[in-house]
């Protein structure tokens, strides 16, 4: 039983579990922004580029300038995220660190604290996420975007259910997991908000220090990797 339990709760950068939690936080925190800071989602740059492109061709054409900076702040975390990478031995434990961190703090600021400073804090930290954790098992995902596991578990059922292939079975399942984690988190960040506004972020970052907790145990069960990568 005991070893059951171990094997139940083993974190690893590209378990199904992980990609579980960190697209259930990436839903949350599309939801969050976009109820509580002007529309704008923090993590589905997409979106922004597409409110972008409507808000410039509108009549009022200057509200297009508050999708620019979590689109700067995204791509900033990106390249932080390859830095810590390349210089960090335990780099995907401290993002998880990182974002639980900042994340936490975000939830103190005021309402009356910018909305754009918010969102792009908010960006910064989801990518990070996706260019640390963008692998479950062989396949890569994406934490914070539908779009591309949409297609790939699309993809995979004709696979699983035409061609009784396994290996497709295995990635459908998978992915399905990864969308309904993220629509259950967009759906828990969107009831959150609206009853504890700013403040329900701290929701996200107690899932984020519960992650790092297990992350970090369960190198016991596991065999230690030279360097994460």
């Amino acid at each position: 039983m005991d070893n059951k339990l171990k094997k139940w709760y083993i974190l690893t950068a590209d378990s199904l579990l992980m990609g579980m939690i960190l697209a259930l936080v990436g839903g949350f925190l599309d939801a969050y922004t976009y109820v509580t800071r002007d529309g704008v989602f923090a993590t589905a740059q997409t979106g922004n580029t597409v409110l972008f492109a409507v808000r410039a061709a509108s009549p009022e054409f200057v509200g297009a300038i508050q999708n620019v900076p979590p689109f700067v702040a995204f791509v900033a975390g990106v390249l932080v995220a390859a830095h810590m990478k390349n210089k960090l031995e335990r780099n995907r434990r401290a993002v998880l660190v990182v974002e639980c961190i900042i994340l936490f703090i975000v939830g103190f600021l005021p309402p009356s604290f910018p909305n754009m400073i918010i969102t792009m804090t908010v960006a910064f930290v989801s990518s990070l996420q996706i260019a640390t954790f963008n692998k479950l098992g062989k396949w890569s995902y994406n934490s914070t975007i539908t779009t591309g596991n949409l297609r790939t578990a699309a993809q995979a059922s004709y696979g699983a259910f035409v061609n009784h292939d396994l290996e497709d079975m295995s990635k459908f399942r998978s992915f399905s997991f990864i969308i309904l984690s993220f629509i259950s988190g967009a759906l828990i960040g969107t009831f959150s908000s609206t009853s504890l506004g700013n403040n329900a972020i701290w929701i996200v970052s107690g899932i984020l220090l519960t992650t790092v907790f297990l992350y970090v145990k369960s190198h016991k069960y596991i065999e230690p990797e030279p360097k994460e990568s």
